[in-house]
């Protein structure tokens, strides 16, 4: 079992657990590492660390492991492209969410900044999902990239659907424009953003993942697992890009009426960029913290060669991020 799917066995038993220790592994100045640190942290956590069960207490360890939770693929051990890592995920997404849904003056502009959203959440998504069976590094088939690619250009263009209804129609009524403007872009965008995950990640569930017993020995490749991983983790990034738009946007719609933003329209944009990035900032930590990073799934619930492979109640998978 890899060196950070051991971490997880041992410290991501629990939410409040997990919350911690992806609050700080989103430390963006981890992106600064070299590929040479990294490898030398990688190196450190495979000769002092053999048996993951109590929690770590040395220092050095613990900034290594920090740097290798951030920055290593658990299931294929290779070094992730820096823009892909988790804690590139803020200062990359970020801009763009705020983009997709600031009111520009046409529907064109929103689809492009729609479509580097998805195209960067997806790209995310392969890149932290887990490994291919067999331990075979990640590659986009032909058939997956057309998958992929339609994917993002259909949530591209739903997500521009609201904004594109108000600039052709030019409403004017406050009801239906409250509803375009402000109540159909959230479901909307945690549904697309679920869609992405999906897509995306479709390899795991069509051809399967390793799932492992308690000490890390492979038992076998399961199509459930997969899709059960990818479930999880496509319900969480859905949760969390709607809620990131709902809290904003309902603080907006109190306080836009007040005294300040009456006597200085101009702070209405820096305000909803400032707490887009917060709202993401905050929920980030926790929408990869709702699920065990190490899945666990019963052994019932698998394929039947699998079963009559081992013994063991509950098999471990790697959900991915």
């Amino acid at each position: 079992m890899d060196v950070n799917l051991r971490f997880w066995s041992a410290e991501g038993k629990s939410f409040f657990q997990r919350f911690l220790h992806w609050a700080d592994i989103l430390d963006p100045t981890v992106l600064l590492k070299s590929r040479k640190e990294i490898e030398k942290s990688r190196l450190l956590l495979e000769t002092s660390v053999q048996n993951l069960k109590e929690p770590v207490q040395d220092e050095q360890v613990k900034q290594a492991m920090k740097i290798s939770l951030s920055s290593v693929h658990p299931g294929t051990g290779n070094i992730i492209p820096v823009v892909f890592r988790s804690p590139a995920f803020l200062p990359i997404a970020s801009p763009m969410f705020f983009a997709s849904f600031i009111q520009h003056r046409g529907a064109k502009q929103t689809f492009i900044w729609q479509l580097l959203f998805h195209a960067y959440t997806a790209g995310f998504a392969i890149a932290n999902g887990n490994a291919a069976a067999k331990a075979e590094e990640i590659t986009l088939s032909e058939k997956r990239l057309l998958l992929t690619t339609g994917a993002i250009s259909y949530a591209a263009l739903l997500g521009t659907f609201p904004r594109y209804v108000m600039t052709k129609h030019r409403l004017t009524n406050p009801s239906v424009q409250m509803f375009f403007g402000r109540i159909l872009p959230i479901p909307l965008l945690a549904c697309l953003g679920a869609f992405n995950v999906l897509v995306a990640r479709g390899t795991e569930y069509e051809n399967g993942i390793e799932v492992m017993d308690k000490d890390g020995n492979v038992i076998g490749v399961s199509k459930k697992a997969g899709m059960k991983a990818v479930e999880e983790t496509a319900l969480s990034r859905g949760a969390l890009f709607g809620a990131a738009l709902l809290i904003p946007e309902s603080l907006l719609y109190f306080i836009q009426g007040s005294n300040f933003l009456l006597k200085n329209p101009h702070a209405l944009a820096p305000l909803r960029l400032l707490l887009m990035v917060s709202s993401i900032g905050v929920l980030l930590p926790v929408s990869f913290s709702v699920f065990p990073q190490l899945g666990e799934i019963k052994r019932d619930d698998l394929e039947t060669e699998i079963l009559s492979s081992t013994e063991e109640t509950q098999l471990f998978y790697n959900r991915g991020v």
